[in-house]
């Protein structure tokens, strides 16, 4: 009797834990000046969890590129993972000059709020890792431990260039996979992939429409980028240096040692100037390390939960 009783206790926990494990696309709807738009997001892990993990991706990518990462921590953490607005399944804003961090600073509050915690952790790749700072440099910020996947204040100009390059220009394919093989060569640098992992994190970025495959992303997130001027990009570094030092919780800076964003007199510099900052370099890879190695993956575990699987 006993044993027939509880088989459907044991069965109803493995359901729990595969519906936990398995990622949940979710949504919220956040607001600008120019009105309401709606924010994606990937949820992996016990959605009662109180401990989160936020993961921001970069600047023309989805938070489709943390899979891997996610599946990984979601024995410890609710992972989530949002499309920025302008990228993804996120809506896209009809004004385009808001695209900008504090804007997706603010739609992260909304996003914090809408999980209900009081607290988050934060892994920001490029762009994320800007807006992590952003938010994390605020008095009562959320985020109580960081890691900057190859970013910090200072942007070296000739990447800034480079990306400017291919920012917003329009692109159409005749097939899937030649949208996935543009989109790996853009980002060659992240490191020696697999062409079944570049699959799996380019293939989140396209949509088929009318026959062609495009970009997920609003083209029009070019306009704020092109229009800063030397004076604009300045004072935002100045706030970010700001940020940094205003920052008490610890933060971990991850830097590709091929990266033409992020110097290595930069990462010196946030350690210097930084109340808890640690760095690790990762070599054969540029901006910005993709983190679907388990090598990889191991310094985000390591840094977040520690080698004894405390993340307190």
């Amino acid at each position: 009797m006993t044993a027939t009783s509880s088989a459907p206790l044991a069965q109803s926990a493995a359901q729990a834990t595969a519906v936990a494990s398995a990622p949940r696309q979710r949504f919220v709807q956040c607001a600008s000046p120019a009105g309401l738009h709606r924010l994606a997001y990937t949820e992996w892990g016990d959605p009662a969890n109180p401990r989160v993990l936020l993961c921001v991706h970069g600047l023309t990518r989805s938070g489709r590129d943390f899979d891997r990462l996610a599946a990984v921590l979601a024995d410890t953490y609710r992972v989530v993972c949002p499309d920025v607005v302008g990228r993804g399944l996120s809506s896209w804003l009809t004004i385009p000059n808001y695209y900008t961090v504090p804007q997706y600073v603010a739609d992260m509050v909304t996003l914090i709020a809408r999980l209900d915690v009081e607290k988050v952790d934060w892994f920001g790749t490029s762009m994320g890792g800007l807006i992590g700072l952003g938010l994390a440099g605020l008095p009562d910020s959320p985020i109580q431990k960081m890691l900057l996947n190859d970013v910090g204040p200072h942007l070296e100009p000739g990447a800034v260039a480079r990306i400017g390059e291919y920012l917003g220009k329009p692109v159409q394919f005749e097939t899937l996979q030649q949208g996935v093989d543009y989109a790996a060569l853009l980002a060659q640098s992240f490191g020696p992939l697999t062409p079944e992992e570049w699959r799996e994190i380019n293939t989140p970025l396209l949509h088929e429409r009318e026959g062609a495959w495009y970009f997920r992303y609003d083209p029009r997130i070019a306009v704020p980028f092109a229009a800063t001027t030397d004076e604009q990009a300045a004072a935002g570094e100045a706030a970010l240096w700001g940020a940094l030092k205003a920052i008490q919780a610890p933060v971990l800076v991850v830097r590709g040692a091929q990266s033409d964003l992020l110097s290595r007199e930069t990462v010196e510099q946030m350690v210097a100037q930084g109340k808890a900052v640690s760095s690790v370099e990762i070599p054969g890879v540029g901006h910005a390390p993709a983190f679907v190695s388990a090598e990889q993956i191991e310094i985000a575990r390591r840094f977040f939960i520690g080698p004894g699987g405390d993340a307190s």
